[in-house]
């Protein structure tokens, strides 16, 4: 039998991982789906060969597996009553669980799960790999086109504009929890690199706003004791919303499909 799934949001994560689940998935039924201008969110199912219900993020969790893409704000109303529904909670918004780590010790009581998605971050399983050894360091260096970085909080709290930018502007440098509170809607590469190696506190994030970008780039370098190994990826930003790359809703579908998949490849 099918494992059901719900969607909380249908943006630029959202809408395309709902079209290639209507098309059609072994192993995967879309059932629902949750966005706030429900008068969009209808127009957008209306061509869908079988149309989910339109509900509340609440009611989501009535899923076998939960999908979130939603703005982080509003991540707790989404991953609550799925943890506490033991469902399989799947998160895009990686930087707000880093705060919330008290949730993995709740899913593992109500026999849930919480499963954070590849996203953007290129050998997350060599990282992870790595992690079972010691590892001395791991940095992040992001270059985005200024336009992916505005009304990010910790730019706005410290006064910082990336208008009309003519060079790079080195506009962070810190830990991933702090890079994941400042910049949750950019961050969440980083997010999932903490959790796969050495934790938020200890891995070194630095974000650079780049006008001469036409997409996000990242470069994570990790020395350890098993390997030393430095990765690039250039994300290309999605049309709809340009502080998340296209490559992130692909990694979502990719990671639905290993839930279910009689094969898994990589770790």
């Amino acid at each position: 039998m099918a494992m059901t799934v719900a969607i909380a949001g249908l943006g630029s994560i959202g809408l395309p991982l709902a079209r290639a689940l209507d098309l059609g998935v072994d192993g995967l039924r879309l059932i629902a789906v949750a966005a706030r201008d429900q008068t969009k969110a209808a127009a957008n199912l209306a061509g869908f060969r079988t149309r989910p219900q339109l509900v509340s993020l609440a009611e989501l969790a009535e899923a076998d597996i939960v999908v979130e893409a939603v703005p982080a704000s509003l991540f707790e109303q989404v991953a609550l009553p799925a943890i506490e529904g033991g469902k399989i909670f799947v998160t895009a918004s990686v930087g707000a669980l880093l705060p919330r780590m008290h949730y993995v010790h709740r899913v593992a009581a109500t026999g849930g799960r919480i499963v954070v998605p590849t996203g953007a971050l290129l050998g997350l399983d060599a990282v992870r790999a790595a992690a079972e050894g010691p590892i001395e360091s791991v940095t992040m260096e992001t270059r985005k086109p200024p336009a992916g970085l505005k009304g990010a909080p910790y730019l706005e709290r410290n006064r910082i504009s990336v208008d009309g930018l003519t060079e790079p502007l080195l506009v962070f440098d810190g830990n991933a929890l702090e890079a994941a509170a400042g910049f949750p809607a950019n961050v969440n590469v980083a997010a999932a690199l903490a959790l796969a190696g050495i934790g938020p506190v200890r891995t070194k994030v630095k974000i650079w706003a780049d006008p001469a970008m036409t997409r996000n780039v990242h470069t994570i370098t990790v020395e350890a004791d098993a390997a030393r190994f430095t990765m690039k990826i250039e994300n290309v930003p999605s049309e709809e919303n340009p502080r998340t790359g296209r490559l992130v809703a692909l990694s979502v579908l990719s990671c639905l499909r290993g839930l279910v998949s009689p094969l898994k490849v990589g770790s």
